[in-house]
């Protein structure tokens, strides 16, 4: 049976992220477009007046289009509330990470049933903000059956699934015995629930790891065929960033302070530097440099980190927003980043772009630009597309 066919027309915008195409930038902008997709893939894309009939047409009426967002860090699987952490933090309270353990209590706690609810809930709210691509970490179990449960569950929305049981050290749990626990058992349950692994290396938490503990839980999931990504230099400069790159990771996230040498290592390697200044904002914390790092010529992505400790949003257009105001990016290179550079960060070449033979997966803008992601923060102009 041939595919039915969808051509999407009156594109006011497009951009495709293929600089081949469209005005030769980063974001390879068309105007005047029009894509036909069959079967989940980019068939054609090119001017509306050259396109090829079709089985269905849907009609945009000039809005934008933009490649879907890939959120390429995001904490959804977990249950309870951490409002009066966060009321606390506005109050002048530090974050150390120590919080973590009350969400990994109330996930614990809930059911097969409630926690799927709750994740399903959170993807559709991605979805109805433009994101298409979402990376789901577990890190709110820490005991094997635990952490085996948070990664089912988010492989049942996504195949972007990490193993994140050295998130923190449980209360009243001997390191060195969950290190072990963290890099054996664990892990081999875990492993074929999973495409990648994550740490959170940070010196300046009591709760975290340090560098030598990350390196002995990045050596062991890489040795079970998991692909690597760090929480790094978050709240303090540290071995984060230089590990993740002399490991090869996808992607070393926060990236908060950083050295000199840091941001050498980064622009000499292929690790991206995913940034999450929504973070930030929601802990009064300073915003990383990505002016730096942009002009060192590091690949940047944006990232929601939707968690419910640090940062309980799932908006990646209020990512863009933060990117442009607070981090000095221009809205190119923002989009760039939270489409093309979170796609980067996932080792992925079918999403964050529009071209032939890539995921259909699109974001339609209720607006005549993609400029408007960052020219009117707050507002819900961003949807996916399902075609």
């Amino acid at each position: 049976m041939t595919p039915r066919a969808t051509l999407i027309t009156g594109i006011g915008e497009l951009v495709t992220n293929d600089p081949a195409v469209g005005d030769g930038s980063a974001l390879g902008v068309l105007s005047g477009a029009a894509i036909v997709a069959a079967e989940g893939r980019i068939a054609w894309l090119g001017a509306a007046a050259d396109a090829p009939a079709a089985d269905e047409r849907t009609d945009l009426a000039g809005r934008a289009v933009i490649p879907g967002f890939v959120d390429s860090h995001a904490h959804l699987v977990f249950a309870g509330d951490r409002a009066a952490e966060f009321a606390a933090r506005m109050s002048g309270t530090p974050y150390d990470g120590g919080g973590i353990a009350t969400t990994v209590a109330a996930t614990r706690a809930a059911s097969d049933g409630e926690l799927r609810t709750l994740l399903t809930a959170r993807v559709a709210e991605l979805r109805a903000q433009g994101t298409t691509t979402v990376e789901i970490k577990s890190g709110y179990g820490l005991s094997v059956q635990d952490e085996v449960r948070a990664l089912r569950l988010a492989g049942e929305v996504t195949a972007e699934t990490t193993f994140l049981g050295a998130h923190v050290v449980p209360a009243g749990v001997d390191r060195d015995a969950y290190l072990h626990l963290v890099t054996g058992e664990m892990l081999t349950a875990c492993a074929p629930l999973a495409r990648w692994i994550d740490v959170f290396c940070e010196p300046a938490s009591p709760h975290a790891f340090d560098g030598d503990e990350a390196r002995a839980v990045l050596t062991a999931g890489a040795a079970a065929g998991l692909g690597l990504r760090v929480h790094g230099n978050q709240l303090s400069a540290g071995p984060g960033v230089r590990l993740a790159v002399e490991l090869g990771a996808g992607s070393v996230d926060h990236c908060t302070y950083l050295t000199g040498s840091d941001v050498d290592a980064l622009a000499a390697g292929d690790t991206v530097a995913t940034l999450l200044p929504g973070v930030e904002f929601s802990t009064r914390s300073p915003y990383p440099d990505a002016r730096r790092l942009l002009d060192a010529g590091v690949t940047v992505a944006l990232a929601t980190d939707c968690n419910p400790g640090t940062c309980y949003s799932s908006s990646m257009p209020f990512v863009i927003a933060l990117g442009v105001r607070e981090l000095r990016m221009t809205p190119a290179e923002a989009l760039w980043a939270a489409t093309a550079g979170g796609a980067a960060a996932l080792r992925r070449a079918d999403v964050g772009v529009l071209r032939v033979g890539a995921r259909a997966d699109l974001a339609v803008l209720d607006a005549p630009s993609y400029l408007h992601l960052a020219y009117r923060p707050g507002v819900p102009i961003a949807r996916a597309l399902t075609v």
